[in-house]
């Protein structure tokens, strides 16, 4: 278990699932193999073992939440997948069944205990813990916690909304099938509950914490910044699915709504972190899982933080 202590605030990492996923080549368009392999000129440096596997060309990635100890509380950034949830468009979601709270009560956290859930935004592997199964139903997992929720995720993905990006046909209905799905299980429950706390711009947390947009990988996507005794971090959430991302920021992953807007957002988060020297920690980094970035020609290098 990985503990990073900055100032005052201390944060530990809890892994629901770390190794294989998609292809490389689909997780971010666009890029040649040798991006991923590090060979050639145009390359990164090498990101096997740990971020890609060479003989299967799968990306290598994690399920994974922090927890955030700061001014007294304790605070969770993002939920993972969450167990017995429909997902049929993703095998690797659907119906999962984790040791998340197992995993978590290693970590020194009990369900109770946890006063603010942060979803840097509202997609399924962020957002599946928000809630339990109770009485056939779902219910807060947290049932202390206010949760904080990106006021443009909200609205973009509440199944009663209507826009027209719903309307459209700007995005296939199988993913709007299961974004329904995902609201309803792991949403709609904390905003029954009166727990759910909607936000916009940006918004301090305490001393220490404030939530910012970074909008494009979702409309509400944001970024928690951490500044305590003179040490910074940003958890950017999925402004990077993978270190590959660093080399060639100007390239978004496949799950970015707006590719464009996510990799403005991704090079604005990344040059601040470089010249104020943040520590970057993404939602779905393997291995080291956390990295001091700083320029690198027309991307940025990784000083990983192990």
């Amino acid at each position: 278990m990985e503990r990073i202590v900055l100032g005052d605030v201390e944060i530990i990492r809890v892994v629901e699932y770390q190794g294989p996923f998609v292809p490389a080549e689909r997780i971010v368009p666009g890029l040649r193999e040798t991006a991923w392999s590090g060979a050639g000129a145009d390359g990164a440096p090498a990101l096997a073992p740990e971020h890609y596997d060479p003989a299967s060309g799968a990306y290598i990635g994690a399920l994974q939440t922090w927890v955030v100890r700061s001014g007294g509380r304790t605070v969770l950034v993002d939920t993972g997948v969450g167990n017995g949830r429909e997902r049929p468009s993703t095998p690797m979601f659907h119906r999962r069944e984790g040791r998340f709270p197992e995993l978590l009560a290693a970590a020194g956290v009990r369900p109770e205990e946890v006063d603010v859930v942060v979803n840097t935004h509202l997609h399924a592997d962020h957002v599946g813990w928000n809630t339990t199964e109770k009485d056939g139903g779902w219910a807060p997992m947290f049932p202390n916690a206010e949760y904080y929720l990106p006021a443009a995720d909200r609205a973009f993905f509440d199944p009663a909304a209507k826009h027209a990006a719903r309307d459209g046909g700007a995005v296939d209905p199988q993913r709007w099938a299961e974004w329904d799905l995902v609201f309803e299980d792991s949403v709609a429950p904390v905003l029954a509950a009166g727990q759910a706390v909607e936000w916009s711009g940006s918004l301090r947390l305490d001393s220490a914490l404030v939530l910012e947009e970074a909008p494009g990988h979702t409309p509400g996507s944001s970024v928690l910044r951490v500044d305590s005794g003179g040490e910074r971090a940003v958890f950017v959430g999925d402004l990077m699915h993978s270190p590959v991302q660093l080399a060639h920021p100007s390239c978004s992953s496949c799950f970015c709504l707006d590719q464009a807007q996510a990799a403005a957002s991704r090079l604005r988060i990344l040059e601040r972190a470089a010249a104020e020297r943040e520590l970057v920690i993404p939602a779905h980094f393997a291995g080291a899982g956390a990295a001091r970035v700083s320029r690198q020609g027309a991307g940025f290098a990784a000083d990983w933080v192990r």
